[in-house]
Formats: C-alpha cells, sequence, structure tokens
C-alpha cells in the first residue's frame, strides 16, 4: 500500500509553502494554548503544534537547498533568448557534466541520445521555445525512444505542457523538464 499525501492537504500546502508560515502556525497554537486553556493542558495544547514545527523544518531544509527563484526565472530568461544551436550546446554541456556520453540525432523527435551505465535516454528540446506545448511532441518522442530501444525519454520545454500532455506523460512515463523544473536543470551548469 503506496501512502500518497493529497495535494490540497493542509500539510502539503504549509510544505510548498515557506517555512515561516509553519512557524507562525507553531506560535499561534502556542500562545492560544497559553492563553486559553488550564494550566495543566497547556503542555497538550503546545504539542498539538508539533507536527507543524516538522513541516516546516522539512520547508526550511527543502528551500535551503533550491537555488534562488531569481537565479532560475534569469536563466529561463536567457534561455528563451538564445538560438538553438547556443541552446543545444549548453543543454549537451550540462548533460557531458553530469557523466553522460552525449549523441546529437538528426531527427524530429529527439535531439540528443544519452548513455550512462548502460541506460539511453532520449531528449527532444528542439521545440523549447513553443509557446503551447501539446501531445503530439510527446507521442512522436516515445515513438523515437520505441524505434531505437532507449529506456527512458525527456522532453524539454520553456513553458509547462498542457494537463492533457502532462497525464499522457505520467501515464507513458515521460519526464518532463518545464518551466521552473528546467530553470534549475540550466542552473547546474555552474555549480561544480
Amino acid at each position: 500500500m503506496k501512502l500518497k499525501m493529497s495535494e490540497n492537504s493542509l500539510f502539503a500546502i504549509l510544505l510548498r509553502s515557506s517555512w515561516w508560515i509553519s512557524f507562525c502556525v507553531v506560535a499561534v497554537i502556542t500562545l492560544a494554548s497559553v492563553a486559553l486553556l488550564p494550566k495543566d493542558y497547556v503542555a497538550f495544547g503546545v504539542m498539538g503544534s508539533f507536527p507543524f514545527l516538522v513541516i516546516g523544518l522539512m520547508a526550511a531544509r527543502k528551500q535551503w537547498h533550491a537555488p534562488n527563484p531569481a537565479r532560475v526565472a534569469e536563466a529561463l530568461t536567457q534561455s528563451g533568448a538564445m538560438s538553438w544551436r547556443d541552446f543545444s550546446a549548453q543543454m549537451q554541456a550540462i548533460y557531458t557534466s553530469q557523466g553522460y556520453a552525449v549523441t546529437r540525432l538528426n531527427s524530429s523527435a529527439a535531439d540528443f541520445a544519452l548513455l550512462k551505465n548502460g541506460q539511453t535516454t532520449l531528449v527532444s528540446c528542439k521545440r523549447w521555445k513553443a509557446a503551447s506545448q501539446g501531445v503530439d511532441g510527446l507521442r512522436d518522442l516515445l515513438a523515437a525512444k520505441a524505434a531505437q530501444g532507449a529506456q527512458q525519454c525527456t522532453y524539454v520545454s520553456l513553458v509547462p505542457v498542457s494537463d492533457t500532455a502532462r497525464r499522457f506523460a505520467v501515464a507513458q512515463q515521460v519526464t518532463l523538464l518545464c518551466d521552473q523544473d528546467l530553470g534549475r536543470f540550466l542552473i547546474k551548469k555552474s555549480r561544480p
């Protein structure tokens, strides 16, 4: 049995929010416990804030290791202004720095074949600037994956794909590297 937190639960929302919001909830619960509960029960009221403290610590840790949102936005803006030649060179450099053997493909469906630990991944990123991303590009990439016997495939886009395309990608196990995820990926180039 796999347990998964609902996306709209209070704890999931707090995990996506700034860490200090959870700590404010802890402070409010603690102050309310001290002000409203009899002295014998204050400790129990304060213990009710413990899950929020844990969520705040988890969010702080996650946000501490996350790249600066301004740098992510800058990376996306820069990549949107690049030519295909420059963008593909940047993608190739990043994958090479991550230990992949990168082969450029002359295909409309996939642009790179990445080889690492005996696993082949096809990457489609030529449509990275398209204003809307649908299922068609994903279908082409999946056909290329089957034709070349690759184990994985990744689709790259500056903008989020449509909801239909996202569901299709999840169902077909296509990795989406879109929007903020792409910005964080592009920042890795400057990391050691």
